[in-house]
């Protein structure tokens, strides 16, 4: 077991969350664990169960929520997310330090838990930059697009309550993001 504190990462979809720790697990193969949260969600393509997304059905994920299998869990586009107790306990026995990926409401719940966690969040450049983001990825309808610009908007004014997050980085370039992401893990786990 490790008693490295949990790193919690939240930042508004198509901030480069996932490209940042993607980099950082690559870079520290060894040190770091990843929580595999459950969702209700379908996958998306080249996703599969147990590595990106353990994905249950809507009843499964409401039975976990009715047995307090969640150290945290929210709704987002009509389908729930959430990490489980077990998914971190398993990271930890493991040895490494347990990197939980989740949203703002996530982030109030494990705020309330005694895990001591470090929490980080992504910020984009401005809202009309991850507008162009999420535009690009080509997989957002009109109105997922607004949905997530909305769900960003919040995420930004909730970064900006004094003591929300440890730390803040902009990503307006990912070498610069990743440093800096990089540096605040390995200083706070040391």
């Amino acid at each position: 077991m490790t008693s490295a504190p949990p790193i919690v990462l939240s930042a508004p979809s198509g901030t480069g969350k996932s490209t940042l720790l993607s980099r950082l697990f690559a870079a520290h193969p060894d040190k770091f664990g990843f929580s595999v949260s459950h969702t209700t969600r379908a996958p998306r393509a080249g996703e599969s169960s147990g590595a990106d997304y353990h994905f249950v059905t809507v009843p499964e994920f409401e039975s976990l929520i009715a047995d307090d299998a969640f150290i945290e869990h929210a709704r987002f586009n009509d389908n729930y997310y959430g990490t489980s107790i077990a998914a971190v306990r398993t990271v930890a026995e493991k040895g490494r330090v347990c990197v939980l990926d989740i949203e703002m409401e996530g982030v109030k719940q494990v705020k309330k838990t005694d895990l001591g966690a470090k929490f980080v969040f992504l910020k984009p450049p401005s809202l009309e930059v991850l507008r162009k983001r999420l535009e690009g990825r080509g997989t957002e309808s009109g109105e997922s697009l607004r949905r997530r610009l909305e769900a960003a908007r919040l995420e930004l004014e909730f970064a900006e309550v004094p003591g929300a997050h440890d730390k803040i980085i902009v990503n307006d370039d990912l070498d610069k993001a990743y440093a800096e992401l990089e540096e605040y893990i390995l200083s706070v786990i040391s």
